[in-house]
């Protein structure tokens, strides 16, 4: 397996701890792999419970299932879970801030999994209140991780152009996917089938398991993950809790009166979030372009990146409703029986990191094997490439759509062949543009920069919330042709536009 994923590594660069490696790559490589797997397995098992969990007792919840969730219907169960997953991302931007700015990536992943970790226990205490503050906590750990865990791989390479570069984040990408695969498996039953606070009672440990493991291995990471790259000097301190206090305190009085006088509804929380998803990564991106510290190369990048950015937030308005749209439909219109092998609905959600398990290497394999000859398609192609499967995906979506339309439940390898199709458009999207954003990143946003790759996950999910908000039937037949239309549209347009985007990307390819 270690050949088929990267070259020979005796050649590429040094590992940090001297000498040896993991699949050929730097040992620090497993510290980040084991430890991304148990925050997945956190994240991805709280997840699956989600949806299901929110409209258990209510009216849209299958006839027979558990009761005990918050009996919400399913438009605002999933308007919650769009808007969730946008915060989760949204917050990466700011986490990668607190990465260059204030502890570096190292300290900020460790503090980050004890937030998490607190917000699924907060998930394990019933009522709604708890819950709300348990979602809260998960969003803003999770939102403090991401961005400088994916930084911390990047340290462990020999700059943009070590080829092991790649390879490496799709084994990082993997060990993502083992953890979302085994999430379902074990939470996602427990939670559907016993009680449902425990099932967020065992994501509180997977997240424990995995803070255990970054700090035991530590010392085999890049001494770099420790440095914070540009520290707040003490007046710009000064001046950020300032506006932190202000902001705060304005969000106090606003919502305080909007609740003293009888009119909060749960709009005037997710309306204002849907928008600022949408707000911001037009705005962050605006100020980096705009930033005049830039060399005039940087500047010619970040132009490339913003193709990438739009595509990707089409990408992921579709992909994350596999846990929304598709896990209701699994819910109430899919049988949930192979080879006389009965399963809760949520082991749907661990189809997907199964075909990334099962594809991930020989993706990782193929992508070397056409660079030795010269025959790898480049960033752009690949990203078009993912918009028409993930496109495709729902044009097929609507086939068993429209076969359960009469209450007739349809077989689970319908579910099982579109997530095959939306995890080959994964593949040459999500890793790659990990990947691509450490590349084409300014030295100066170094982490930040990943945290603007995630604000395409906010932005597609904030798209889908505001849809949820606003009524509108995501699981109709007619939206699903829209969604898919536009997917499609969007990689036309990098396919069409793809030489001017190479030419921007300058020496990244």
């Amino acid at each position: 397996m270690a050949s088929s994923l990267t070259k020979d590594a005796a050649q590429q660069g040094n590992p940090v701890d001297g000498g040896k490696t993991f699949f050929g790559h730097p040992r620090g490589l497993a510290t980040l792999f084991m430890t991304e797997m148990w925050e997945r397995f956190s994240f991805y098992g709280m997840r699956a419970l989600l949806v299901v969990y929110l409209i258990s007792g209510g009216a849209d919840a299958e006839k027979g299932a558990q009761g005990g969730g918050l009996a919400m219907n399913l438009t605002t169960a999933s308007a919650i879970y769009a808007v969730y997953l946008a915060m989760v991302y949204l917050l990466a931007l700011p986490g990668g801030w607190f990465g260059d700015r204030v502890w570096g990536p190292r300290k900020t992943v460790a503090i980050s999994a004890g937030v998490i970790m607190a917000g699924h226990l907060a998930l394990a205490v019933p009522g709604q209140a708890m819950f709300f503050v348990g979602l809260g906590l998960v969003a803003a750990g999770s939102g403090l991780l991401k961005a400088n865990i994916s930084t911390m791989v990047g340290h462990l390479y020999d700059g943009p152009q070590d080829p092991r570069r790649d390879g490496g984040f799709t084994i990082f990408y993997m060990g993502i996917n083992l953890g979302a695969f085994a999430a379902p498996l074990v939470i996602g039953t427990v939670g559907q089938s016993v009680n449902w606070h425990l099932g967020f009672a065992l994501a509180a440990l997977g997240m424990a398991l995995g803070l255990v493991q970054f700090l035991i291995g530590t010392r085999h990471l890049n001494p770099q993950s420790s440095v914070v790259p540009t520290p707040l000097r003490a007046e710009e301190r000064t001046m950020w809790l300032r506006k932190g206090l202000i902001w705060l305190a304005v969000a106090v009085v606003f919502y305080g009166a909007v609740v003293l006088t009888g009119h909060f509804t749960l709009n005037w929380a997710l309306v204002p979030i849907t928008l600022l998803g949408l707000i911001i990564p037009i705005t962050v991106l605006a100020r980096i372009k705009r930033d005049k510290e830039l060399s005039a190369t940087e500047q010619t990048k970040v132009s490339g990146y913003i193709w990438f950015f739009v595509a990707a937030a089409v990408f992921w308005m579709i992909y994350d409703q596999g846990g929304s749209t598709m896990s209701a439909f699994a819910e109430k219109n899919t049988a949930g029986e192979v080879f006389g092998l009965s399963f809760p609905s949520s082991w749907f959600q661990s189809v997907n990191p199964l075909w990334v398990m099962a594809m991930a290497p020989v993706f990782a394999w193929l992508w070397l094997w056409l660079a030795r000859s010269n025959r790898e398609p480049s960033t752009t192609v690949k990203f078009a490439m993912a918009m028409f499967l993930i496109g495709a995906s729902f044009f097929v979506f609507i086939v068993p759509m429209m076969m359960s339309s009469d209450g007739t439940k349809v077989s689970p390898m319908w579910l099982i062949s579109i997530y095959m199709i939306q995890t080959i458009g994964e593949l040459c999207l999500s890793p790659v543009g990990l990947s691509v954003t450490t590349k084409m990143a300014p030295r100066k946003y170094a982490s930040q920069m990943l945290g603007v790759w995630f604000l395409a996950v906010t932005a597609g999910d904030c798209l889908t919330g505001l849809l949820s908000i606003g009524g509108v039937d995501l699981s109709g037949t007619t939206m699903l042709g829209i969604e898919a239309a536009l997917a499609v549209l969007a990689g036309f347009a990098v396919w069409s536009y793809r030489r001017k985007i190479v030419a921007l990307m300058g020496d990244v390819r």
